[in-house]
């Protein structure tokens, strides 16, 4: 390991330019904690605590349209049923995840299982932009106009991100994209979608977990939170920018060479 201050600098910057793009920021955190030695419980509850930084980013991005959305809550029936379809959405992934935690930490938090979820997030890519490009015009083409059902369906989607490596941005926007979202609508509900989801992870991780940090722990999760904040700010505003023009095909070969360097790194180390 380094300094651990520089640890959760390193760390920061890794959770939040890869939080809200389709490579994992999981998967990331799981090799790049390894490569450091930060492994164990206390490094996995950090890497969850620190994504409350890239969530609030995203909060302070969207500022205006979550304080419209929250005002209208009372009268604003369109507003109503966007609040429901995130909460529709939030549902699925956390009951799964709640029920499994404890299988999933023991066994799927492993290198190896990052690099094969990152390479067949890869193919997954492919095959939803090939097919996307070949479908007719989107059918839903705002968030406001999104059912429950496809609220529903996205929030199934995004249990596949249970797995570390696939990436809960990358299932909810390729599988909103699939059952009739646009890309930008996929993406746009994606962003909104993390924020219950990413402040119910960290807070159910800090209270479970509280005795495992002691007062000396708190520089070191200061400087991972402002930097993760810091990042996904900047990739956030970036990723908005290159939907409006591209497609994902290039997180798809992203996630393939990370994938195939992984398995070659660990398979000469021993995973």
């Amino acid at each position: 390991m380094l300094h651990p201050l520089v640890d959760a600098l390193i760390l920061g910057v890794v959770e939040g330019l890869t939080e809200f793009l389709p490579v994992s920021s999981t998967g990331h955190l799981i090799i790049v904690s390894d490569l450091l030695g930060g492994t164990g419980e206390k490094g996995k509850v950090f890497d969850v605590v620190i994504q409350l930084g890239a969530i609030l980013a995203v909060c302070w991005e969207f500022r205006v349209r979550i304080g419209r959305a929250f005002g209208g809550l009372a009268t604003d029936r369109v507003q109503q049923r966007f609040a429901l379809n995130l909460l529709v959405a939030f549902l699925p992934a956390a009951l799964l995840g709640l029920a499994f935690e404890r299988q999933i930490k023991q066994h799927l938090f492993a290198p190896l299982t990052v690099a094969v979820a990152l390479i067949v997030g890869g193919l997954v890519i492919f095959a939803v932009e090939r097919w996307y490009s070949r479908r007719p015009a989107p059918r839903v083409t705002s968030m406001y106009d999104m059912t429950w059902l496809d609220a529903l369906k996205v929030g199934i989607a995004q249990c596949f991100a249970l797995i570390p490596g696939t990436s809960r941005s990358g299932a909810t926007i390729m599988g909103g994209m699939l059952f009739g979202l646009s890309r930008n609508v996929a993406t746009e509900f994606s962003f909104f979608l993390a924020i219950p989801v990413m402040f119910a992870a960290t807070g159910y991780e800090m209270v479970k977990n509280r005795a495992l940090f002691s007062a000396d722990d708190l520089a070191m999760i200061g400087v991972g939170f402002v930097v993760s904040f810091l990042a996904a700010l900047v990739a956030v505003k970036g990723l908005i920018r290159y939907v409006a023009h591209n497609d994902f095909r290039a997180f798809g070969w992203y996630r393939i060479a990370l994938g195939i360097m992984t398995l070659a790194y660990w398979g000469q180390v021993g995973f």
